[in-house]
């Protein structure tokens, strides 16, 4: 068990004494208020915006779209994904260059969230100047002087400051998506578990083996990190985890491939692979729990399917969970289980803080910086080049 909300099986590996020291020092820059991303994980941090101005100024818009690009909008995409269900209003990601249908006729009642640390990137300047006009604009940018900034204070619209410190993978609890999860109606408090998590001694235990676990799958050369996801929603949560991990630690020639893998259905085609070829991967399997799964139906059931009468696709799905895991053992594939129980603020911002601190301990441990992304620059460099 990890929490209540969440069941972890982690991989089967003793802990590496460098995660604890890593740990304990890492705890001690949080304590001394050394560490900028760690504390923004706690509900101490200080928002640059006011949660009662916010929402008296922009209740009444039920359409937001948000402009974004990796680390400023993957985080609000998961938890608009995962929490969904609980979600009223209507949010369109514009995260690529791409040719997007209007989605809300109505622009006076669409809210348009521009999110970009530097205030210059490329791409979220293009989308945003490839749009129609809208007066209703919010942008959270860095507090120096950049195109976004200067754009927003010409057309008179709100700036909220994101903070210098804390690069955009493990922006989630800060501004970037504690601001949208506000105007999705949830509750921000609730995403900041840390306070609590820090002394909850087997969070720590299972944090520490499980990145102990990735540095010894890592020596055996065990690169490709796959994500058996068997819940849809939770889609965007992994494309937040693959930044978060691609980028942290693809370093020094060094690094962990995050492979998102959507099953039953990959069952049909990658499974093969994943049981029978190269041997250089491990997995998490990722579950669910779903109590509002839809009944099969008796009607049609012939005596070749009569084990399914009665039962739940969720049935099914559970089934096939169990029946993998099971052949994963027999191989001897090295894997960890995630089993969620309940869907909510507070479940996934335990997720969220358990990936950032486990890739934070991982990168320290191969002795990459897991704070810093050098090679991307080289290609912003050079698409300017081109398109000057």
């Amino acid at each position: 068990m990890l929490t209540k909300n969440i069941l972890l099986r982690s991989f089967k590996f003793k802990k590496n004494k460098k995660v604890v020291t890593d740990w304990n020092k890492i705890k001690k820059e949080y304590e001394n208020n050394n560490n900028s991303v760690i504390s923004s994980f706690s509900k101490k941090y200080k928002y640059h915006f006011d949660f009662k101005r916010i929402k008296k100024r922009y209740r009444n818009f039920n359409n937001v779209k948000i402009f974004g690009m990796g680390g400023s909008i993957l985080g609000s995409e998961a938890i608009y994904s995962f929490l969904n269900h609980k979600i009223k209003k209507n949010f369109l990601f514009i995260n690529n260059l791409r040719s997007e249908k209007e989605k809300f006729l109505n622009k006076n009642k669409t809210l348009n969230l521009i999110i970009s640390k530097s205030g210059n990137t490329l791409e979220t300047v293009a989308n945003l100047n490839s749009e129609k006009k809208n007066k209703n604009n919010v942008f959270i940018v860095e507090n120096n002087k950049s195109y976004l900034r200067d754009l927003a204070k010409k057309i008179g619209d709100e700036i909220i400051d994101h903070s210098n410190l804390i690069g955009g993978r493990y922006s989630v609890l800060s501004e970037t998506g504690m601001l949208p999860a506000y105007l999705m109606g949830l509750n921000p408090d609730k995403f900041k578990q840390f306070d609590k998590l820090i002394k909850n001694k087997n969070f720590i235990n299972q944090l520490i083996l499980n990145a102990s676990a990735i540095i010894s799958l890592q020596k055996k050369k065990k690169h490709n990190s796959i994500i058996l996801n068997y819940d849809e929603n939770s889609n965007d949560l992994f494309f937040w985890y693959q930044q978060l991990v691609a980028e942290s630690l693809g370093k020094k020639s060094k690094g962990v491939l995050p492979i998102i893998s959507s099953v039953p259905k990959d069952n049909h085609s990658l499974m093969q692979l994943y049981l029978d070829g190269f041997k250089n991967n491990f997995f998490t399997f990722f579950y669910v729990k779903d109590t509002l799964s839809k009944k099969i139906n008796n009607k049609y059931l012939f005596n070749s399917f009569k084990y399914l009468k009665n039962k739940k696709l969720e049935d099914v799905l559970s089934a096939q969970f169990i029946a993998t895991q099971n052949v994963f053992n027999k191989k001897n594939i090295p894997f960890r289980t995630f089993i969620v129980n309940k869907k909510n603020e507070e479940t996934l911002g335990e997720l969220f803080i358990f990936f950032m601190l486990e890739t934070i301990l991982v990168g320290k441990a191969m002795g990459v910086n897991p704070y810093d992304q050098p090679a991307v620059e080289l290609i912003k460099k050079e698409t300017k080049k081109l398109l000057i």
